[in-house]
């Protein structure tokens, strides 16, 4: 019986391993052309329309729109908030300038948030409701999968209506 289960179980992993490896053909890599080096002083920022007014974003790799991973600068003005908003995959935000606060719920409440200073990053699950905000101006450095799209907890919050 032993012998049977050891067996069986080796087949599951070797099935499943040759699934994973299946799935890591189709992961979208990151590409790029050239060479090319960001300073936050000298970043040609644009307005972000996904965040409520305010937001600057540049492009470091990848693209936003299409599937795959992308690597984007955001910046927010001083004393900005975020609403409570949810996004279709994981995302990684690591604090550049400045201090952010980051909460999880479905709506934005300032006791709740962890403080992140520079060199803190902080994880997103997918569908995962969260909110930010910020005292002075901040820089962050989000790394995510696209397409990238954020729906507000609360309809009314979304600045693209």
């Amino acid at each position: 019986m032993r012998v049977l289960v050891a067996g069986l179980a080796s087949l599951v992993l070797a099935v499943l391993s040759n699934y994973a490896l299946a799935q890591n053909d189709q992961i979208s890599r990151l590409a790029t052309d050239k060479m090319e080096n960001f300073k936050l002083d000298s970043i040609a920022w644009k307005d972000e329309p996904l965040l409520p007014h305010g937001a600057k974003s540049a492009l470091v790799i990848g693209d936003p729109a299409k599937p795959g991973v992308f690597m984007a600068y955001l910046k927010f003005p001083a004393n900005y908030e975020i609403p409570a908003h949810t996004h279709p995959f994981a995302e990684v935000v690591t604090v550049l300038k400045g201090t952010v606060w980051n909460g999880m719920g479905e709506k934005l409440d300032r006791k709740k948030g962890d403080k992140m200073s520079v060199g803190g990053s902080f994880t997103l699950p997918a569908s995962h409701a969260h909110y930010l905000w910020n005292e002075d101006e901040s820089v962050v450095l989000l790394t995510a999968t696209g397409p990238w799209n954020i729906k507000y907890v609360n309809p009314d919050d979304d600045p693209r209506k």
